[in-house]
């Protein structure tokens, strides 16, 4: 048998007849730049996350740029965020020319460690971006009182995250904003790059929708020195399409990941995922933590099963942020993850003989 990490050729098998029309649609216009399609999307996203207004992004990265620029910060700022996440997260700003500054992470969740960020805040802390990894929310009272006691803003980096709840509430719209990613290997992705900025403060979100333009309002005047962050008008016909199944898919995952918790219940050296009673997690992976993991991946690669790493080296000993100063044992629960950790397969189409061929292969390879 085998089982690939995410296959989504079965995906677009039961949409096919559906995505390919409401592409052209948007061919037959010739309207490729915004549009109805983008403006639907949006609308749609907004009210899927309880929020009350969306910015469609060029991508995941490009939302969390565009949300960082549109709150001025650059150099001289401080940001804080976790070293256990995508590049991106960091990445974005280091490019405002703010100084990234990591928290380790919460060894249960791998999400960011509530109790270490008050200790990180500084005078030049101009906001935190907690990040929703693998489809469950940080533990955002904590963070939320921190920053409002500075005035801080909080950037939810929900790329893997959309449609999860933190005590109810949905992924996006606790902080100052949220950023969604639609890359396609994401619980809801497009047939490329994609993202979305969600927020409840209307100035923030006219902002954001000046700055994806390149700044300017209007067009040819220019306020702000923005980005070409604007979503593909055929990507939104995709995810058109495919939010509607969206809470199905988040299903089939939690199903999937119930399935695998009953295997590996009671068996020595597998530590399956934790997920705080008040959440609601869509399970965008489904990571486990094992002794000798490379041993463990090598074997389930031979079994021809797919299983992935994220993410093998922490931000904060990654080369390009080694001006940071940051060392080996300088966040040693991310560092940990990272050396212990592996994603199998958990995607909605995994059928009980392929979830047990997975299970049972893991357990031989212990």
């Amino acid at each position: 048998m085998e089982v690939p990490l995410l296959d989504l050729k079965a995906q677009y098998a039961t949409l096919r007849d559906e995505i390919r029309p409401a592409i052209d649609e948007v061919l037959d216009s010739q309207q490729c730049i915004g549009g109805p399609k983008v403006t639907e999307l949006e609308k749609a996203v907004a009210a899927y996350s309880k929020c009350k207004f969306a910015i469609g992004a060029s991508s995941g990265t490009d939302a969390i740029l565009n949300a960082l620029m549109s709150l001025d910060i650059g150099p001289g700022d401080e940001v804080i965020t976790t070293p256990y996440t995508f590049f991106a997260t960091a990445g974005c700003i280091a490019r405002t020319g703010a100084t990234p500054v990591f928290v380790d992470i919460d060894p249960k969740t791998y999400n960011i460690n509530p109790k270490l960020i008050p200790a990180a805040i500084t005078d030049k802390t101009k906001a935190i971006i907690p990040v929703h990894l693998y489809g469950q929310m940080a533990d955002m009272d904590p963070i939320l009182a921190a920053a409002c006691d500075r005035q801080i803003a909080v950037v939810e980096d929900a790329a893997q995250s959309i449609g999860s709840e933190y005590r109810g509430k949905k992924a996006g719209s606790m902080g100052t904003c949220g950023c969604f990613s639609f890359f396609p290997s994401k619980n809801l992705g497009g047939v490329g790059d994609g993202g979305m900025i969600v927020s409840n403060d209307a100035a923030f979100a006219e902002r954001c929708t000046i700055m994806r333009n390149h700044g300017s309002k209007p067009k040819y005047f220019h306020k702000y020195i923005g980005g070409n962050f604007r979503l593909d008008p055929i990507q939104a016909a995709a995810l058109i399409v495919k939010l509607k199944y969206l809470p199905e898919w988040h299903e089939g995952r939690r199903a999937n990941a119930a399935y695998y918790d009953r295997k590996f219940e009671g068996v020595d050296g597998i530590v399956t995922p934790y997920i705080e009673p008040w959440n609601y997690t869509i399970y965008n992976q489904y990571v486990i933590r094992v002794p000798n993991r490379d041993r463990v991946m090598a074997h389930l690669k031979e079994k021809k099963i797919g299983c992935e790493v994220y993410y093998p080296l922490p931000l904060h000993v990654q080369e390009c942020f080694a001006y940071l100063g940051y060392r080996e044992g300088s966040m040693p629960e991310a560092e940990k993850a990272a050396k212990q950790t592996v994603a199998l397969p958990i995607y909605p189409e995994l059928t009980d003989e392929m979830k047990d061929y997975v299970a049972a292969s893991v357990i031989e390879a212990l």
